[in-house]
């Protein structure tokens, strides 16, 4: 069975060697909001394959000198960015679906002589 990515699987260990970084960094990047991992009955935390790309994605602007202040304010933006992209990806896929009922209702049209 595949994974999308989204499954909560990896424990904080495992995260963190996953990443190469101390787990006291996955909590940190946790209490500042920067990462939600899943968490089991027991209080667990568990990660995903997302949550680790996003842990590289933190990792990769700390390296070029943001502090987690700015990542966070990048990470914020990049969601932002993604959410408008899905909306404009709904809107074109509407128009492209009124698009394609007006050409069949012309088509109709056309063959019926203009009645």
């Amino acid at each position: 069975m595949r994974r999308d990515g989204s499954e909560p699987v990896y424990v904080i260990s495992v995260a963190a060697k996953l990443v190469d970084a101390h787990p006291q960094t996955l909590r940190l990047y946790e209490r500042l909001g920067l990462l939600m991992p899943a968490r089991t009955e027991n209080n667990i935390r568990l990660y995903s394959d997302h949550d680790i790309e996003r842990l590289r994605q933190i990792q990769r602007l700390t390296s070029v000198g943001l502090n987690l202040a700015g990542v966070e304010m990048v990470l914020d933006l990049l969601a932002r960015m993604e959410s408008m992209r899905q909306e404009l990806r709904d809107e074109l896929s509407q128009r492209e679906e009124e698009l394609a009922r007006e050409i069949r209702r012309l088509r109709r049209q056309v063959v019926s002589g203009g009645r």
